[in-house]
C-alpha cells in the first residue's frame, strides 16, 4: 500500500519539487478558462472557480492517471446553458451530482472498455481538433488590443522556448507568467488582466445540497442533461487519457469512478461540472509533472490563489497566459500526422481529416470523435467484406458438388456470399463446408439459410458440415 502510494504521489525530492512547480503553473493557467466556461454557461464565475478545485483536488485522490488535470471545462459548459437560463443555478447543481452517479455506474459497468474501439486516426484527428480550438480561444484577447499585447505575447513564447535552454530547474512557462506579470503591473501597461474576465471569488467555497425539490419533476428536467454531461465528460476524459497515456500507465475504469465523484464534490461546493482537460495536462506534463502531486498541487494553488491573492491574481495580464496556450496548441498539434497524410491509408486520413472538421466546426468534441468512430467502423466493415473465399469442386460423376467457404460472412458480406453460389446448381447434391468459416451475425446465417432454400427448391440435396 505505502509502495503504491510512494509510486503515484511522490518518487524523489527532486520530482516532488517539478511537481509543485508544474502544479503552481496549471493553477495560473486554469483561472482564465474556469471564468470563460461560467459565461459560456451563463453563471457567476466563482460557480467555474470553485468548480475546478474541487474536480482538481478530488481527481488527484481518486483518479485514474498522475498527472492529468481535470477541472470545469467548456464541453460540459455548453450543454448546461439551457438549464441554467431555464431552470436557474441551483438546478446545474442538483444534474452536476447525477451526473458523478452516472459516471460512477459507468465505471463499475466497465464502459471504459468502448475505448478499445476508437482508432489511431480518431485520436489523432481529436489531438489536431483540439490544438485548433485552444488556439482559436486566444483569438478574443488578440483582436481589438494595443501593442503591447503582440509584445508581450512575443516575449512569453521566447522565454518559454528559450529559458529551458538555461535551466529546466523551474518550468519556463511559470517563468514566462512571473516576469510579465512583474513587467505589466510595474510599468502598467494597457493590457487586459485577468480581473477584466469576471469578478474572482474571495474566501472559501462551503458545502451545500442543491436547493432543488426532490421530485420525479426534478428529476425529469435535469436527468437529460445530466446524461450527456456524464457522456461527454467520460468521453473527453477517457481520450484525453489515452493521448497522454505514454508518459504514465492509467487506470480507465478508476478515472471513471473518480470523474464521477470529483463531480459530485463540486456541485456539493456550489461548482459546475467539468472533465479532463488536454490542454492544462499538457502543461502539467510540460512543466514536468508526472505524479498525483502535480493535480492536487493545482487545485490546492487554486484555491489558495482564489482566498488569499485574489487582488493580486486579478491584475496578471492576459497575453501572459495567451502565450502559455499559444505553447499549449502549438506542443499539443501532432506535426507529423500532415507528412502522414501521403504515408498512411487514405481511409485513416480521411478518418482523421473528419474528425477535424467535424470537431472545429461543431466545437464539440464529442461529436467530432463520433463521427471519427463511426466513419471507421463503416470502413473495416467495407474492408472486413472481402476477407471471405467460396470453392467449388465438382465430384468425377459431375452429380455433386462442394462449396468450401473460408473467411469472415456477416452482414456487410452476405450479398458477396450469396453470389458466389450459382444460380442454376447442375448437380444433384451439394455439400456446403463451413468449417474454415465464421459466421458474425444473423444476417449471415439467414443468407446461409436462403442459399439452402434456393437449392433445395431447385431439387438439389444439400448438406451442411462445420
Amino acid at each position: 500500500m505505502f509502495s503504491r502510494f510512494r509510486t503515484e504521489w511522490f518518487a524523489d525530492a527532486g520530482e516532488a519539487r517539478r511537481d509543485v512547480l508544474a502544479g503552481i503553473v496549471v493553477a495560473l493557467a486554469l483561472i482564465p478558462e474556469a471564468i470563460g466556461f461560467s459565461i459560456i454557461a451563463g453563471v457567476d464565475p466563482r460557480v467555474g472557480l470553485y468548480a475546478s478545485v474541487a474536480i482538481a483536488i478530488t481527481v488527484s485522490l481518486l483518479g485514474g492517471r498522475p498527472a492529468m488535470i481535470s477541472a470545469a471545462t467548456a464541453a460540459v459548459a455548453v450543454v448546461v446553458t439551457p438549464l441554467v437560463r431555464d431552470h436557474g443555478v441551483a438546478y446545474l447543481f442538483a444534474a452536476t451530482i447525477l451526473m458523478g452517479v452516472i459516471q460512477a455506474v459507468a465505471g463499475l459497468l466497465r464502459l471504459d472498455l468502448l475505448m478499445q474501439f476508437v482508432s489511431r486516426s480518431v485520436i489523432t484527428g481529436f489531438v489536431n481538433a483540439l490544438a485548433i480550438l485552444i488556439f482559436m480561444a486566444q483569438l478574443p484577447q488578440l483582436t481589438g488590443v494595443t501593442w503591447h499585447t503582440y509584445a508581450m505575447v512575443a516575449a512569453g513564447l521566447a522565454i518559454i522556448y528559450l529559458f529551458p535552454r538555461v535551466t529546466r530547474a523551474v518550468p519556463s512557462p511559470l517563468v514566462a507568467i512571473l516576469v510579465l506579470a512583474g513587467a505589466g503591473i510595474a510599468l502598467g501597461l494597457p493590457v487586459r488582466t485577468v480581473g477584466d474576465m469576471g469578478r474572482l471569488p474571495e474566501g472559501i467555497p462551503s458545502l451545500a445540497l442543491p436547493d432543488v425539490p426532490l421530485t420525479l419533476d426534478t428529476l425529469r428536467i435535469i436527468f437529460p442533461y445530466s446524461l450527456t454531461m456524464a457522456a461527454v465528460g467520460l468521453l473527453e476524459s477517457m481520450m484525453t487519457a489515452q493521448i497522454v497515456d505514454d508518459m504514465t500507465d492509467s487506470d480507465k475504469r478508476r478515472e471513471c469512478l473518480g470523474q464521477g465523484g470529483a463531480n459530485i464534490a463540486a456541485a456539493l461546493v456550489g461548482g459546475m461540472g467539468g472533465c479532463a482537460m488536454i490542454g492544462q495536462s499538457v502543461i502539467n506534463v510540460t512543466s514536468g509533472g508526472r505524479k498525483r502531486l502535480s493535480t492536487f498541487v493545482a487545485g490546492a494553488f487554486l484555491l489558495f490563489l482564489l482566498a488569499v491573492l485574489g487582488p493580486v491574481v486579478g491584475r496578471i495580464p492576459m497575453p501572459a497566459l495567451v502565450a502559455v496556450m499559444i505553447m499549449v496548441s502549438i506542443g499539443t498539434f501532432s506535426w507529423n500526422s500532415i507528412p502522414n497524410l501521403r504515408r498512411h491509408p487514405p481511409t485513416s486520413s480521411v478518418v482523421m481529416l473528419v474528425t477535424v472538421a467535424v470537431v472545429v466546426a461543431t466545437r464539440d468534441l464529442a461529436q467530432g470523435v463520433l463521427a471519427g468512430v463511426l466513419l471507421s467502423g463503416i470502413f473495416f466493415a467495407g474492408k472486413a467484406r472481402r476477407m471471405f473465399t467460396v470453392t467449388r469442386s465438382e465430384e468425377p460423376d459431375e452429380r455433386s458438388a462442394t462449396y468450401r467457404v473460408e473467411g469472415e460472412i456477416f452482414f456487410a458480406s452476405v450479398d458477396r456470399f450469396r453470389r458466389a453460389f450459382l444460380p442454376g446448381e447442375a448437380a444433384r447434391r451439394v455439400l456446403i463446408d463451413v468449417s474454415a468459416a465464421h459466421f458474425w451475425d444473423i444476417s449471415a446465417v439467414g443468407a446461409l439459410d436462403k442459399i439452402i432454400a434456393r437449392l433445395r427448391r431447385d431439387g438439389t440435396a444439400v448438406e451442411v458440415i462445420g
